[in-house]
């Protein structure tokens, strides 16, 4: 293959636009979007045949959830655009701002407190899409777990939505009994018998739900749902473990309002070529926190 022959601004300009240059050739890969990880039938088979009549035949996924149609040459890239625009398909996710949204399979998993699936969609059309303009002082990058398991790493996200059971203990219920099903079933030992009376330490326990409905007597019957919601996470040459905010949000709508608080916050006072961690390390978190929620 020959080297790449096109010119460095038309070859940002494809990047942005989702076609990464394989190294060495005039050949890209089409970064196509998921959404959440999730695609139809009739998707996946327009992506079989877009890799054979316009790439090599192969097609490889992303950690961030998307599949890249490798091989493309350069004059068959707008052909391929149309292709795949048929089943409602598009190339993307490159560039300083809101990523493409990562999700947990929490809405068919039997773990899962929230709709990830959904949700992510949301956030993907409110804030990737819906942001897409908006440039930022780095890559911005989204999670959404369904439970605290953890399973797509929000905590090591820019972002990181994970769904929350927060255990409503009705004490007067409680009988104390000696062998306590609520006390066997937490996986965190958050929950102890003390005196004949079931204890939840708020400090340990993780708000997974597991303990929802064990309760002979109904002592923990119900419930509720929210969102924990992390900031500063990265993943990388240099890793940040993000920091929960204080709050569990318990209506979809305002953690929707924080995503977009943090999002333009991240706008407005990250400095260019710096990562969201950076930003917090740099001001702080409690500073941080304090505007996102005040």
């Amino acid at each position: 293959m020959a080297a790449l022959t096109i010119s460095a601004d038309e070859e940002k300009r494809l990047k942005g636009l989702g076609f990464l240059n394989n190294k060495g050739t005039d050949d890209f890969s089409a970064r196509v979007l998921t959404v959440n990880g999730k695609v139809t039938a009739a998707q996946q088979r327009c992506l079989a045949e877009a890799a054979e009549q316009f790439g090599n035949g192969n097609l490889t996924f992303t950690t961030r959830q998307t599949v890249e149609v490798q091989g493309i040459p350069y004059e068959k890239i707008e052909a391929f655009q149309a292709y795949i625009a048929k089943e409602g398909l598009e190339t993307g996710g490159t560039g300083p701002k809101v990523r493409p949204i990562v999700s947990c399979k929490g809405t068919t998993c039997q773990y899962g407190l929230l709709d990830s699936f959904a949700i992510s969609e949301e956030i993907h059309e409110r804030f990737y899409k819906g942001y897409h303009d908006v440039k930022l002082p780095h890559k911005f990058k989204i999670a959404v777990g369904g439970c605290p398991n953890n399973c797509v790493k929000p905590n090591l996200n820019d972002l990181g939505i994970i769904g929350q059971s927060v255990p409503n203990f009705d004490e007067a219920a409680c009988k104390g009994c000696k062998k306590c099903a609520i006390e066997a079933v937490c996986p965190m030992g958050a929950a102890r018998v003390v005196d004949k009376k079931l204890h939840i330490d708020p400090e340990v326990c993780i708000h997974c739900g597991r303990c929802r409905g064990k309760c002979h007597f109904d002592a923990m019957k119900e419930s509720t749902y929210g969102f924990k919601i992390y900031i500063g996470g990265r993943w990388g040459k240099k890793i940040s473990h993000g920091r929960a905010l204080s709050k569990v949000f318990t209506s979809k709508e305002e953690a929707m309002d924080v995503i977009e608080r943090t999002i333009l916050f991240f706008r407005d006072n990250g400095l260019p070529g710096e990562r969201f961690a950076e930003t917090i390390e740099r001001l702080g978190f409690e500073n941080v926190e304090k505007a996102l929620l005040g």
